[in-house]
């Protein structure tokens, strides 16, 4: 879920038709020279939710189910937040990157249901929004997150970002201490175009001059992620936290359990 913030917007300029075209050209590869390894990898990119920043969703929620009387343990709220985030990356695309006020109530029926709860959902999201709002860095980077992108860098990879996120995405990553690491920040709000579209992909290639080819791409987002991705032929690997829970319709496609593992995966 992303936070709503009034940050400045930065201008972008979205490739034109005769650089879409010639981006497709240099980018696209066919699936017998990726798995061939036609060319090293050399460029890493990012997703920021659930790869490089969780928020404090369980803690925050289980104060407010405290609230209204029902107690749920901590590990039962990962399990299923987990849930049903692959439950809305799979049937509502797109969904969980807007403002969460248009989707919050909806999720959270989603997720009360899972729970066995029935809440006046109304007054839950208010109050979950209101103890949100009061908690200081509620996105926080993963405890490992700068020690593994600061070894992937002195390895030489180049470092990047792309991901469907409001304007407050590039001072949550430089208050939590990884804006630094990143040679090329490309965020859906500032570019007015999002995952799976292959223009934001495109418009990543194109600013940091490389071949899909030559990219890998990481998020926890398989129907956003790997196949926005893969429409400009860059391969990608999948977080999933939990195993295989809640994916187990994916079939064949690299999967692991956070960006610690990357390092072998490469």
């Amino acid at each position: 879920m992303s936070e709503g913030k009034n940050d400045r917007k930065e201008e972008a300029k979205l490739p034109g038709k005769e650089s879409i075209h010639s981006a497709v050209e240099i980018s696209r590869t066919t699936d017998q020279q990726l798995s061939e390894g036609a060319e090293k990898t050399i460029f890493l990119w990012f997703d920021i939710g659930y790869t490089l920043l969780y928020n404090l969703r369980e803690p925050t929620y289980r104060q407010v189910l405290r609230e209204h009387g029902a107690e749920v343990s901590e590990n039962d709220l990962v399990h299923a937040f987990h849930w049903v985030d692959k439950i809305f990356m799979r049937e509502y695309p797109g969904v969980l990157g807007k403002d969460p006020r248009t989707y919050s109530p909806w999720y959270l029926g989603v997720l009360n249901y899972h729970l066995g709860l029935r809440l006046d959902l109304c007054k839950v999201f208010t109050r979950w929004r209101q103890i949100q709002d009061s908690t200081e860095d509620y996105w926080r980077a993963f405890d490992f997150a700068s020690s593994v992108l600061d070894r992937l860098r002195r390895k030489g990879f180049r470092l990047g970002i792309i991901s469907n996120w409001d304007l407050s995405a590039r001072s949550t990553l430089s208050r939590q201490g990884l804006a630094e690491y990143f040679e090329h920040i490309i965020i859906s709000s500032e570019v007015g175009c999002e995952k799976p579209e292959e223009g934001i992909f495109l418009l990543a290639l194109e600013t940091a001059g490389i071949s899909a080819s030559r990219c890998l791409y990481v998020g926890d987002n398989y129907y956003d992620d790997a196949i926005g991705s893969m429409k400009v032929g860059m391969p990608s690997v999948i977080i999933n936290r939990l195993e295989r829970k809640g994916i187990g319709e994916i079939d064949g496609h690299p999967i692991i359990r956070d960006i610690r593992e990357i390092e072998e995966y490469l």
